[in-house]
């Protein structure tokens, strides 16, 4: 499968290419410099890998929550790409990508990832780790108060930016921590087997609704609990 996987929702700015599983990427942490950074990158790759975009399967896309601007720049280029070659696009939780990347470099069964949302909130997910070692959604992902927020049930070890933008979530006591992953921004090659995961979740491209969450109400679903 030729997959073309494209993740902008953070400071970050990242993309990966999987041709037959052989996977190639580029990642530069550089804020504010998406829309400098992301064609090059993909087109370097498709280059490298003497590979047209038509010859492509899907394009995933790191879906956010994140950075509005950010998803919005990725969101328009997978949709670019998808309209000149007639592809379908694949969307994956950005907060997700975060969770399979600290799994992979952790035993950790169970991490709960917190991005920034600004306005003194997090985007919240929280994961076990599934049979096959990817994560698998607890439950739906949310945004709520940094000044309110609690995670119950099992220990867990924490992942993404927002713990380290608000270090006292660490310290007040929000839930079972037992560790906390160096893992601060998702990275565009663990969209690859999640995307894979999930090929039957491709959409039209001008389907494409970026997970913003912000319209949302702040409270976490009963089944977090």
């Amino acid at each position: 499968m030729n997959l073309l996987a494209i993740e902008t929702s953070s400071n970050a700015c990242s993309v990966a290419l999987s041709v037959d599983n052989d996977i190639a990427e580029a990642h530069v942490v550089e804020p504010r410099a998406h829309t400098r950074v992301l064609m090059p990158m993909i087109t370097q790759l498709l280059t490298d890998a003497k590979l047209e975009p038509n010859a492509l399967d899907a394009v995933a896309l790191g879906n956010g929550p994140g950075s509005f601007i950010g998803m919005r720049i990725g969101a328009s280029v997978a949709q670019g790409i998808c309209f000149a070659g007639g592809l379908k696009v694949i969307p994956v939780s950005s907060l997700a990508a975060v969770a399979a990347e600290s799994m992979t470099e952790s035993d950790a069964e169970r991490v709960v990832v917190t991005q920034d949302a600004r306005m003194n909130e997090v985007y919240v997910g929280i994961f076990r780790r599934g049979g096959d070692g990817q994560p698998v959604h607890e439950c739906d992902e949310y945004i709520d108060s940094v000044d309110r927020l609690e995670i119950r049930g099992e220990s867990f070890i924490t992942a993404g930016d927002g713990w380290y933008r608000y270090p006292d979530l660490l310290t007040r006591g929000i839930g079972d921590i037992v560790g906390q992953s160096e893992i601060r921004c998702p990275r565009a090659r663990f969209i690859l087997p999640l995307a894979e995961m999930h090929c039957d979740t491709a959409i039209p491209a001008e389907e494409l609704v970026p997970s913003y969450l912000r319209h949302k109400v702040a409270e976490p679903p009963s089944s977090a609990a």
